[in-house]
């Protein structure tokens, strides 16, 4: 897949995932993901997508400060319904890297490695999302603003003329690049910023910066 290059400058995240050591898929459980795979399972790259994988991402390093994570090892909360917004596209990604699941998700193997019902929604948190370490390692709730980040003036105009059908090719690809622009803004240049993005610690606030 070939994709913008700033992709691949975006950190990616290591995972344990017991289940998959167990059943021999990789070396030692060990899992990398990385923004290219947040976005094939998305199909597109957007601030909601970058978002949910940099959220992840900063809780991640919040509750394993000095251990690999595990995949597995999560239960997550959505303050908004499935259905509401972007909840639903932000939750698949969510759930490809922490894995867990809602009521569909694997039941476990001799009440091992269950990863459904780990992944909710509607909750009473008073961030967008918290995720909490079933061994007990504490939880951490995190949100995004990305009101700091306009969108180039030309974006919206471009998009008008994109769905209408009215754009020559060159202002296809002028919009598509300042789409990419923004969601790279967000990941690189915005990504520690604690404007920007916010991890909440139980005990304390905790910001993406330190």
């Amino acid at each position: 897949m070939g994709y913008p290059a700033f992709f691949d400058a975006v950190p990616r995240v290591r995972l344990r995932d017991p289940l998959a050591d167990f059943l021999g898929a990789a070396e030692g459980g060990l899992i990398d993901y990385g923004y290219p795979d947040a976005v094939r399972l998305a199909g597109h790259s957007c601030p909601t997508v970058a978002s949910a994988y940099w959220m992840t991402v900063l809780a991640l390093d919040a509750l394993y400060p000095d251990q690999v994570p595990e995949r597995g090892g999560l239960r997550v909360q959505f303050r908004s319904p499935c259905e509401a917004g972007v909840t639903g596209v932000m939750a698949s990604v969510v759930s490809m890297i922490t894995g867990a699941a809602g009521e569909g998700g694997f039941k476990g193997l001799a009440g091992r490695f269950v990863r459904r019902d780990l992944l909710h929604y509607a909750a009473d948190i008073p961030q967008e999302i918290r995720y909490t370490r079933l061994d007990g390692g504490g939880q951490v709730d995190v949100a995004a603003d990305l009101r700091p980040i306009p969108a180039d003036p030309e974006l919206s105009p471009l998009m008008q003329r994109c769905l209408g059908g009215l754009a020559s090719t060159e202002e296809q690809g002028r919009f598509g690049t300042l789409w990419q622009e923004r969601v790279r803004r967000v990941l690189l240049d915005h990504g520690r910023d604690p404007a920007v993005f916010l991890v909440r610690r139980s005990d304390s606030w905790k910001r993406s910066d330190q």
